[in-house]
């Protein structure tokens, strides 16, 4: 094994060790495969390795669902750091300042519709003032919720008890169900994880009608005197492969949507479809439901935390990219 090869191999132990003494729901570090091609390293006064990250690059086409979501150019920094207490965030200030000089000489990092994101589990709490000390902020939290037992879930919500009637949706629903999309992004808009784009409508409208086509599609619509007033939206353990490496469990459920009426929010219609949902999942055996909710929301912190989520990855951002300090 080559020197470069041991150092890598230590950094990654290092950091397991820590992680698994501050989140039990966290995977094991792996090094990023996919990326620009650069790999980013911190040594030591003795020349050892200390942390290194890999930078992936991504260019999403003009009418994207993507684009609903972020900007379109993304540079992400995939972090492993060595070590633990100071350590931990003065290896992470050098790396972010290497980072920094990267994305100098990358294409578009300077536009206005570019951010920098690094993800880093929320609960390694050393590594925050480095994050904050070179400009980025946390806008987007992903959240986990593990599977409930009988002995401490939560009492269900009765739909009823609200004057609603929740029922899957089917294709016969695509109207109500954009509508809800959009409201979310619409909403979100104002704490920065989202941006309401020309063709926001129209990209929700697709990937809505290709969900309610599928037999048994995992979209449920609250009704209040037979109008929809509340959505939740969720993918099969079957589709999420792409989130699976970031939580240590499986199988992992994703809740990628739910949506509540303005002027209706905080009224029970959201518990009562969370509840019905993870009813469903807990009765599959789905291990682990993840979820993404925006850190600045002052109604998605509480409302999560009340459903049973809490944070498991930070992601810290900044837009343009080459704002970052």
């Amino acid at each position: 094994m080559t020197r470069a090869a041991q150092g890598a191999e230590y950094v990654l132990d290092s950091v397991r060790e820590r992680w698994r003494s501050v989140d039990s729901m966290l995977p094991a570090p792996v090094p990023e495969q996919v990326s620009c091609g650069a790999r980013l390293d911190v040594v030591d006064g003795d020349g050892n390795l200390v942390a290194f990250a890999t930078c992936r690059h991504r260019e999403y086409p003009a009418e994207a669902m993507e684009l609903n979501w972020g900007a379109a150019r993304q540079f992400t920094l995939t972090p492993q750091v060595a070590g633990h207490g100071p350590q931990v965030g003065a290896a992470l200030d050098e790396l972010l300042t290497h980072w920094r000089r990267h994305l100098a000489r990358q294409h578009g990092a300077a536009e206005e519709d570019s951010e920098a994101i690094v993800r880093w589990p929320s609960r390694d709490i050393e590594g925050v003032r480095a994050l904050l000390r070179h400009g980025l902020q946390p806008l987007v939290v992903i959240a986990a919720r593990p599977r409930s037992r009988s002995a401490d879930a939560p009492g269900p919500h009765d739909g009823a008890r609200h004057g609603l009637h929740i029922r899957r949706a089917g294709p016969a629903d695509l109207d109500a169900v954009v509508a809800l999309g959009v409201e979310v992004i619409r909403f979100d808009e104002h704490f920065g994880s989202a941006r309401l784009r020309p063709h926001s409508e129209r990209a929700e409208r697709e990937l809505a009608g290709k969900t309610l086509a599928r037999p048994d599609p995992w979209i449920w619509l609250a009704e209040r005197d037979g109008r929809p007033v509340g959505m939740v939206a969720a993918e099969p353990p079957e589709d999420t492969r792409w989130i699976l490496p970031l939580v240590g469990t499986s199988p992992v459920a994703y809740l990628g949507q739910m949506a509540v009426l303005p002027g209706l929010r905080g009224g029970g219609i959201g518990a009562a479809l969370v509840a019905h949902l993870h009813a469903r999942l807990d009765a599959v055996g789905v291990a682990v439901t993840a979820l993404h909710y925006a850190q600045l929301n002052p109604l998605s912190v509480p409302f999560w935390s009340r459903m049973g989520y809490r944070p498991l990855w930070t992601c810290w951002e900044v837009r343009s990219a080459l704002s970052m300090r």
